[in-house]
């Protein structure tokens, strides 16, 4: 059967969007033939060429080296002269690495506090005081030798149906630990692994190690335990009998969590207990005026609560960080911010990349022409709080309202750093719920559009470099679904600050 085309030719005000009145291009709202009328802000064109959906079209004459303004903002400048009614896009935009005269805080803006009379969200309340909207039980691999183990004891109860209150037996492999160099990235390694298995959506948890190897599961318990032992059981496979036998302890390990999971309810929290996690994926000219506008208006609430808010990829920033700085709270925090810039970038010279690597095809098919242009809309997402804070991969967010953390862009990487207690609660795009989590982290400097079914591993302490696919901002606020009654290694979807939200 074939589609039939039913869309008329727009009027000549409703053709294009103008969202500046410096900007000297507009958005087509549809495809644009060539010849259609465009009215915007007074001024008329005509369309020199067909215009794709989501692309730009010229309203002003532009020079050659002229700036183009999208958001107000600079976002390139012009290779050739560009005439009122042309395509602008990589064909006739050049990127330029933009230097600003930042405007830096000089006073301090006052921390968040909790209204008088909170919103709430029904949570598991754990011990320290933190707050889960989720109930799962966790087997965490301490390296890629014991990734595949963990997987079939979570695997190991697909057929089983498990209480009212547990949420699932979730495995996380990843791919490092083993023959891993000591310094920053078993720091990171750690950190980031600490935080799934003292994730407020997790009841109890299971460290699983090979035995050997560089990230040895003692650094998880005793003094160091992220939990209480009645909680977090730690085990290898040398000392449990091999596979097999390591399957049949962990199943008698977690038959006494599931006991303790299916006591556990939901006790009614303030809406401060929730922090918001924000990444894109699949991003289009549309994002930026669209979706990500919407999750700013959604992170705006959630301050006005004293809950987190909490900005990723760094990448993603670059040319809309003079925005952030002026937000900031204070001098330090807008230092911190462009520091997270500034190491970033030291990093992608060393290999001869670029913030420009990041636009994806898929990125640039949506109408996005460079780095500038995405990340002006990409932060939209942050909302217009002040920025409160900045922090590095996977630690804890301990600031109420919007926060900054140094993730690469490349979703999978990005995401997982919103594992640890009180990171991130990401919920777009989330994962099947028979995927792994969390996926394979290429280094890249972009964003995959999916985070499902991939091999697992941990990003390392350096940032990624080259691009890996497109991606695009669907986020929704919190939220409360039904709990699955299967195994899934995709659990974590959602974390807080003092609770979660998926």
């Amino acid at each position: 059967m074939s589609l039939v085309d039913i869309s008329l030719a727009p009027s000549a005000d409703k053709a294009a969007i103008q969202l500046h009145a410096s900007d000297n291009v507009a958005i087509a709202r549809v495809p644009l033939p060539e010849g259609q009328l465009v009215s915007v802000g007074g001024i008329e064109v005509a369309c020199r060429t067909a215009v794709p959906m989501g692309h730009k079209v010229c309203l002003k004459p532009i020079a050659a080296g002229e700036a183009i303004r999208r958001y107000g903002q600079v976002i390139g400048r012009a290779r050739v002269a560009i005439q009122p009614g042309d395509h602008v896009h990589v064909h006739n935009v050049a990127f330029e690495e933009l230097h600003f005269d930042y405007e830096f805080p000089t006073g301090e803006i006052a921390l968040h506090t909790a209204p008088a009379n909170p919103r709430t969200f029904l949570g598991y309340k754990r011990d320290d005081g933190r707050v889960g909207t989720r109930n799962y039980i966790a087997v965490v691999a301490a390296s890629n030798c014991a990734a595949h183990t963990a997987e079939l004891i979570a695997q190991s109860y697909s057929r089983e149906i498990l209480p009212g209150n547990v949420d699932g037996i979730v495995a996380f492999p990843h791919g490092e630990g083993c023959g891993h160099s000591i310094g920053p990235d078993t720091e990171q390694l750690q950190r980031t692994l600490i935080g799934v298995l003292d994730h407020p959506n997790v009841s109890s948890a299971i460290i699983l190690g090979l035995g050997c190897e560089v990230n040895q599961i003692t650094h998880y318990l005793g003094p160091n335990a992220p939990r209480t032992p009645d909680h977090l059981v730690g085990m290898t496979l040398q000392d449990s009998g091999g596979t097999t036998g390591t399957i049949e302890a962990a199943r008698k390990a977690i038959g006494t969590f599931i006991e303790m999971a299916a006591a556990e309810k939901r006790v009614e929290v303030p809406a401060s207990h929730i922090a918001l996690g924000l990444n894109c994926g699949g991003s289009d000219s549309f994002s930026g005026i669209t979706a990500n506008p919407a999750l700013g208006f959604c992170c705006d609430l959630l301050a006005a609560q004293a809950a987190a808010a909490i900005l990723a990829e760094t990448t993603e920033c670059f040319g809309a960080e003079h925005l952030l700085v002026k937000r900031a709270r204070n001098r330090a925090v807008a230092e911190k911010m462009l520091e997270m810039i500034a190491n970033y970038k030291k990093y992608l010279v060393r290999f001869g990349g670029s913030f420009d690597d990041n636009p994806s095809p898929g990125n640039k098919e949506g109408g996005l022409t460079n780095i500038l242009e995405k990340s002006l809309g990409a932060a939209a997402k942050a909302g217009t709080t002040p920025l409160m804070d900045v922090i590095d991969y996977a630690e804890r967010i301990t600031t109420a309202g919007f926060n900054f953390m140094n993730t690469p862009g490349y979703d999978p990487v990005s995401l997982t750093s919103a594992s640890p207690p009180a990171a991130a609660a990401p919920s777009a795009s989330p994962p099947s719920r028979s995927s792994r989590w969390p996926p394979t982290p290429a280094p890249t400097n972009a964003c995959s559009t999916t985070w499902t079914s991939t091999p697992a591993a941990l990003p390392t302490a350096k940032p990624p470099s080259k691009t890996s696919a497109a991606r695009s901002s669907k986020w929704s606020s919190a939220s409360l679904p039904a709990s699955a009654r299967k195994p899934k290694s995709s659990a974590i979807r959602s974390s807080c600050r003092g609770g979660s939200v998926r």
